[in-house]
C-alpha cells in the first residue's frame, strides 16, 4: 500500500497530537479508527452484492462506502472516530459513482470525496500557538537544566570518590544525593527521547498504526516512566537523609553510629520501592494505556505524590528546627558576629536547595488540578528549580566547599611538582 492514501488520516493524527497531552487523543483516535475499519469490513462481507453495473463497496481509509449506483452521489455519515464527531454527527461525506461503474477520482488516481461537512471548523487560535510555543520553551529549559546539572554532578562525584581524604560519611551521603540527581536527570532525558521516538515514528502502512498503539511498542516508554518515578522518589528521600544527618550532627546525637550509613542507604534507595511497585501494579491493572504519563484516576497518582509530600514535610520540619538552632547559636555569638541576620539568611538559602523545601509550595497543585496562568507559573518554577537543582547542590556542597577546594589545590600542586620534576630529569 502506498503512503499517499493515508494522507487524510495523517493530517487527522497530526491535529490530534498537537491538541493532546502525551498523545492520549491520538491513541484513542487510532483505536476508534481501527474499530470503525473492522466494522466496515464485516458489513461489506455480510451484505449481498447487487446485480448489474455498480461501484464496488469499499473502505478508503476515511469512510465506509456501500455499493454505489452509476451516475449518482452516495452519502454516508461522518465517521465516528473523528475527535470532533459530536460537532458533526449530523454531517455527511459524499462520493460520486461514475456511469462506468467506477468511483470518481481526482487527477485520475486519488478518490474524490466531499468531506466538508465532517471537518472541524475550529481554527488554531493565537492563544493555542502561544501555549504550544511556551510548552516547547519549557521543554528546552529543563533539558538544558538537566544537562548542565548532569555535567556538574558527574564532576562532583568524581572528585568525592577519587580523593581519598574526602571519603567520610558526610561526603558519602553527598555522593549518593549527587548520584540520585544524576539518575533523575538521565531518566527524564531518556523518557523524553523514547516518547519522541514513539510518537514521531514514520507511518507508511496501516499496520504501522497497529504497531504504534500496541502494548509491546509501549513497553520501553512505560519502563522509562517507572524508572523516572523511582529516581524522583529516591532523590527526595536522599534529601531526607541529608536533613536527618545534618540535624544529627547539630544536636550531637551518636545513636547507631556504626550502622547509621547502612540505614541511610535503605532509607534513600529502598523506600521508593515501597511506593513505585504498587503504583506500577495499579497502572498495569487499571490504566494500562499509552506510556502511563497521564493520570485519569488521581487516586493512583497519589501513590507517588503522598511519599513526596511526606518527604517534603519531614524536610520542612527539620529545616525549621535547624534554622532555630542556627539562629540561637548566632545570637549567642552576636558580639563576634554582628551580621548574624545576614549569616542566617545565607544559611537559609544554602539549606533550601539541599532539602528541596520549594517542593512544598506547589505540592497540592498538580498539573491536572491547575489551569491558566497559575499552571504555567507552577510548571515554570518546578521545571527550572528541579532541573537546575542538581547544579546548585553540586556547586554548594562540592565545588564551593573549602575542604574540597583545599584538597583539589593540593592535588594540583603535587601534579605540578611531579610534572616539573619529570621535565628537570636528564
Amino acid at each position: 500500500m502506498s503512503p499517499l492514501p493515508l494522507l487524510p488520516f495523517l493530517s487527522l493524527c497530526t491535529f490530534c497530537y498537537l491538541q493532546s497531552e502525551a498523545g492520549q487523543v491520538l491513541e484513542r483516535t487510532i483505536e476508534e479508527w481501527m474499530r470503525y475499519r473492522e466494522e466496515c469490513y464485516q458489513k461489506m462481507s455480510s451484505t449481498p452484492k447487487p446485480m448489474g453495473l455498480h461501484c464496488n463497496r469499499t473502505f478508503d481509509l476515511y469512510a465506509c462506502w456501500p455499493d454505489g449506483s452509476p451516475g449518482n452521489v452516495t452519502n454516508v455519515s461522518c465517521p465516528y472516530y473523528l475527535p470532533w464527531f459530536p460537532k458533526v454527527r449530523h454531517g455527511l461525506v459524499s462520493r460520486r459513482c461514475g456511469q462506468d461503474g467506477l468511483w470518481a477520482t481526482m487527477n485520475g488516481t486519488q478518490p474524490w470525496r466531499d468531506s466538508s461537512q465532517c471537518e472541524d471548523d475550529a481554527e488554531v487560535t493565537t492563544d493555542e500557538v502561544v501555549t504550544r510555543n511556551l510548552l516547547l520553551s519549557f521543554q528546552a529549559l529543563y533539558t538544558v537544566g538537566y544537562s548542565v546539572s548532569l555535567l556538574a554532578l558527574i564532576s562532583a562525584l568524581l572528585i568525592l570518590t577519587l580523593c581519598r581524604k574526602l571519603r567520610c560519611t558526610r561526603n558519602y551521603i553527598h555522593a549518593n544525593l549527587f548520584f540520585s540527581f544524576a539518575l533523575r536527570g538521565i531518566s527524564v532525558i531518556v523518557k523524553d527521547i523514547l516518547l519522541e521516538k514513539r510518537w514521531g515514528m514514520q507511518i507508511i502502512e496501516v499496520t504501522d498504526w497497529e504497531i504504534l498503539i500496541s502494548n509491546e511498542a509501549a513497553i520501553g516508554c512505560r519502563m522509562a516512566q517507572v524508572v523516572m518515578q523511582y529516581c524522583i522518589l529516591a532523590n527526595h528521600y536522599w534529601f531526607v537523609v541529608e536533613a536527618v544527618y545534618l540535624y544529627k550532627l547539630l544536636v550531637g546525637a551518636g545513636f547507631f553510629e556504626k550502622n547509621i550509613y547502612t540505614l541511610y542507604l535503605y532509607l534513600g534507595w529502598g523506600t521508593p520501592l515501597l511506593f513505585v511497585v504498587p503504583w506500577m501494579t495499579m497502572k498495569y491493572l487499571k490504566e494500562n494505556s499509552e506510556c502511563w504519563a497521564l493520570n485519569e484516576n488521581m487516586a493512583y497518582w497519589w501513590i507517588i505524590r503522598i511519599p513526596i509530600l511526606l518527604a517534603s514535610l519531614v524536610n520542612l520540619v527539620i529545616f525549621m528546627k535547624i534554622l532555630k538552632m542556627i539562629l540561637s547559636k548566632l545570637r549567642d555569638n552576636q558580639k563576634g558576629y554582628p551580621d548574624y541576620k545576614l549569616r542566617l539568611a545565607k544559611a537559609t538559602l544554602t539549606l533550601i536547595p539541599l532539602f528541596g523545601i520549594h517542593e512544598v509550595v506547589f505540592i497540592f497543585a498538580t498539573d491536572e488540578q491547575t489551569s491558566g496562568i497559575l499552571r504555567y507559573v507552577k510548571v515554570f518554577f518546578n521545571l527550572f528549580l528541579n532541573s537546575f537543582q542538581g547544579f546548585m547542590v553540586a556547586v554548594l556542597y562540592c565545588f564551593a566547599n573549602k575542604e574540597v577546594r583545599s584538597e583539589i589545590l593540593k592535588k594540583w600542586h603535587l601534579w605540578k611538582l611531579d610534572r616539573t620534576a619529570q621535565l628537570c630529569r636528564p
